[in-house]
């Protein structure tokens, strides 16, 4: 299992927010984990733009989108941005996409959210034609009538992950996608839901085993302060419950909430969890940091604690 970590914006001084992601991907890969993954917050900094810029500072780690919601912005303006981001890294992003959700799609931005599946198989018809650039992408689908040339094509085969909860949208990812991108998906939901179903659709595409990426919120603590942990878990990055789309895929699991998903408590605690993600059929972890505190500089101490475990760690997962 291939091991990273979450970098994303956090909150705090819009102006010093990419300096701070660029030491978290510099430590990332001097640390010698595979991956770091940018989320796409609806309210805060780019996600390609940040892979752009965390490709100035790297030179071997994957750098991922986790992920840019589709009914943001026409494919043409996505696959160009993602093949210049890729071009920029050396070959070293893999983009993870998605419909997002109907509080993010339809109440933020007032778009539809209407089909979501429809609409990204109409959605990879564009990219795989842009992927397959320089020259035409002529795609012509129920959603999109595109005529517009490319003089820009990957440097390197350009991966794409579908964010994938229900059984529709595994299919696609596993028909049309490298794999997906997951959150709030515990152990038993990967292994009885997204496994089964993406793979099937993998094999009868004639496609590659896809990679199935599972974020996993980690708080290294005494024993004594993982119930603390599970409630600043639920605190902070509890919000997506409300979504509908993770409600049914916590269904699918024994997770009631984002804090039954941590892996919490001393090395050995977290060492067994992060495992049964494996066994499960993730193939690759994607861990947000959790730190625990009551001040700054604890908070800080927390996070650091827990990513040099997550550093030491990684080479037993692989």
């Amino acid at each position: 299992m291939r091991t990273g970590v979450m970098i994303g914006p956090e909150r705090g001084d819009g102006a010093r927010k990419a300096a701070r992601m660029l030491d978290d991907v510099a430590w990332a890969e001097a640390a010698g984990l595979d991956t770091a993954w940018v989320p796409q917050i609806p309210t805060d900094f780019d996600a390609l733009t940040a892979v752009t810029l965390m490709g100035t500072r790297t030179t071997r780690i994957e750098l991922g989108t986790a992920v840019v919601p589709l009914q943001a912005q026409h494919p043409i303006a996505l696959a160009r941005q993602a093949l210049s981001a890729h071009a920029a890294t050396g070959g070293r992003l893999a983009l993870g996409v998605g419909p997002s959700h109907h509080w993010v799609i339809h109440d933020m931005l007032g778009l539809p959210y209407e089909k979501p599946a429809g609409l990204t198989r109409d959605y990879l018809d564009v990219l795989d034609a842009a992927r397959a650039a320089p020259g035409p992408v002529d795609v012509e689908n129920p959603t999109f009538n595109v005529h517009n040339p490319l003089d820009i094509g990957p440097v390197t085969p350009l991966p794409v992950l579908v964010a994938a909860l229900g059984p529709v949208m595994l299919r696609l990812a596993g028909e049309r996608a490298d794999g997906t991108v997951l959150w709030m998906a515990d152990e038993r939901a990967i292994a009885d839901h997204v496994v089964p179903r993406i793979t099937k659709a993998a094999e009868a595409a004639g496609r590659p085993a896809p990679r199935i990426v599972a974020g996993v919120p980690v708080c290294l603590c005494e024993s004594s302060r993982v119930d603390e942990a599970r409630e600043r878990a639920n605190r902070i990055l509890g919000e997506a419950e409300i979504s509908p789309n993770y409600q049914r895929l916590l269904e699918q699991g024994e997770a009631r909430d984002i804090g039954d998903l941590c892996a919490v408590g001393d090395e050995k605690a977290i060492l067994s969890r992060l495992r049964r993600f494996a066994d499960a059929g993730a193939t690759d972890l994607s861990v947000r940091l959790l730190p625990i505190g009551d001040t700054r500089e604890e908070l800080i101490a927390s996070k650091y604690r827990t990513r040099e475990l997550i550093a030491t760690l990684a080479a037993e997962l692989r």
